[in-house]
């Protein structure tokens, strides 16, 4: 297994100025000025990572706002109270600061040569490394959209140039990260990227080019409502260039088993020795109703007459219910930006929508299943009794709703991307949260701190988008 600390994150490399060693004097080495690409990736890739991994409330609620876990006694996360903690400001904080910043510092870094490598680098290569970056950053990119609807984009990342940056309409920055993610197969493919700080694939180029059109494809599909034309040409066009072929192609962050490299859910779970959390009602009645053999990863076995789920939204006696399963107690436990199931349930739309480049619905969206059921520890033989069920197998007639509930118990440890399938597919049902009955948010609201601190441009997108508010439905949300 790739080790999650990498070298390069105890090399920052200072470029000299001077061959005086005076200059020296009035460098501060605790605050270099420049910084290795390396290092920026490297950690980039990480802040990324965990942020998409943490149950943390203080961050964002993934876990809850999917419904796959609920609280036991602090009530507003799964009632929907985004503000009392500020998660939508530390979501905005932590993707454009710690991921998309440090990622464009790090694509001048290449430019200009700084970067940890023997010699200079070819154009190639230089093309390359850029390419994994462009991936990255079109993975943030559509995870702020998805959360938010319009955000900065085109006049954004320029610091004390543009502090106040206007925001881009949210489907123009989708058709241009199709574009860049079209245009970084050529490049991932003709060079060599980033090695020993790549902490996703370890620098092997040929996973980097499913990833990166795997990722197309799943922007792709998102828009199969909103842009049926274009949905279908960048499906098509990442189709036939490679996508995830197997689990072996996961895009994973790999943690250590002590701290301070472990993964943020042992963090939560068991470093804090807190009780906050139980499974959902939500998941756990839905796995119960089908048999489905996750449910021994899913879930612990802590209640002795089964799987009890919590009661979504309610004060939860944390002895009841369901804890989570055994497998995410493990502080090396990978984190996952996109896998194989998330990719064989894309083709099954595609197939079911008559894409050119992809046939038969059902044997696509049996992958799906069969890739999760297997990645988590079962077998073959489980996901072939499983898909064997009626209210299991493959329904063309409703496809939306065999697509979305299934492709919804998949992504249980990608809980933002469960949050997605929901809102695309209309499924499976939630539940309203016990205390409060709100309404399942259709995206975060946008930060207080751009309220206060940008109003002109902040007014302008909330106007474009039809009002700030949760119930706002997203561009691709057109059902």
């Amino acid at each position: 297994m790739k080790k999650y600390i990498i070298a390069i994150l105890s090399v920052v490399v200072i470029y000299a100025c001077s061959d005086d060693q005076f200059d020296n004097l009035n460098t501060d080495p605790k605050n270099p000025q420049e910084v290795s690409a390396d290092f920026l990736f490297t950690s980039s890739t990480q802040a990324l990572g965990d942020q998409m991994a943490s149950p943390n409330v203080n961050l964002n609620i993934f876990r809850f706002i999917s419904q796959y876990w609920t609280a036991t006694t602090y009530l507003d996360e799964p009632n929907y109270n985004l503000v009392n903690r500020g998660i939508p400001s530390n979501q905005w904080a932590i993707l454009y600061q710690n991921v998309l910043l440090d990622l464009e510092n790090a694509k001048t870094n290449v430019q200009e040569g700084l970067v940890v490598s023997e010699g200079a680098l070819s154009q190639e290569d230089i093309d390359a490394r850029i390419a994994q970056i462009n991936v990255l950053q079109a993975l943030t990119w559509q995870v702020l959209i998805d959360t938010f609807g319009d955000v900065p984009y085109e006049t954004a990342l320029q610091g004390a140039d543009n502090p106040l940056p206007a925001y881009s309409d949210a489907e123009t920055i989708y058709e241009d990260l199709i574009n860049t993610l079209i245009d970084a197969d050529d490049a991932l493919a003709n060079g060599d990227g980033f090695s020993s700080s790549d902490v996703i694939y370890g620098g092997d180029m040929t996973n980097w080019r499913k990833f990166s059109n795997s990722l197309l494809l799943r922007l792709a599909m998102r828009i199969s409502d909103s842009n049926p034309a274009l949905s279908q040409d960048a499906a098509n066009t990442a189709i036939d260039n490679g996508v995830f072929t197997s689990n072996s192609d996961n895009a994973l962050i790999y943690y250590e088993s002590s701290p301070p490299n472990t993964n943020p859910l042992w963090e939560d779970l068991v470093q804090s020795g807190r009780s906050d959390y139980v499974t959902a009602n939500t998941i756990v009645d839905k796995l119960n109703d089908l048999n489905d053999p996750r449910r021994t990863y899913y879930f612990d076995d802590n209640v002795s007459t089964g799987y009890i789920g919590g009661i979504y939204g309610a004060s939860n006696s944390y002895s009841s219910y369901t804890h989570v399963g055994e497998v995410f107690l493990d502080p090396a436990h990978e984190g996952i930006l996109l896998d194989y199931a998330e990719v064989e349930f894309y083709l099954a739309e595609a197939a079911q929508r008559g894409y050119a480049s992809a046939s038969d619905a059902e044997t696509h969206y049996n992958n799906a299943i069969t890739a999760s059921i297997t990645y988590w520890g079962g077998s073959d033989s489980d996901a072939n009794t499983y898909i064997a069920q009626s209210d299991v197998a493959y329904d063309s007639a409703n496809w939306k709703e065999s697509i979305g509930t299934q492709f919804w118990i998949a992504m249980y440890d990608n809980p933002y991307q469960g949050w997605s399938v929901w809102r695309k597919f209309d499924a499976p049902a939630f539940n309203l949260p016990e205390d409060t009955g709100n309404p399942v948010p259709l995206r975060y609201t946008y930060p207080v701190t751009e309220q206060n601190l940008n109003p002109t441009n902040y007014n302008a997108a909330a106007a474009a988008i039809g009002g700030d508010t949760q119930q706002t439905a997203l561009f691709w949300d057109v059902n």
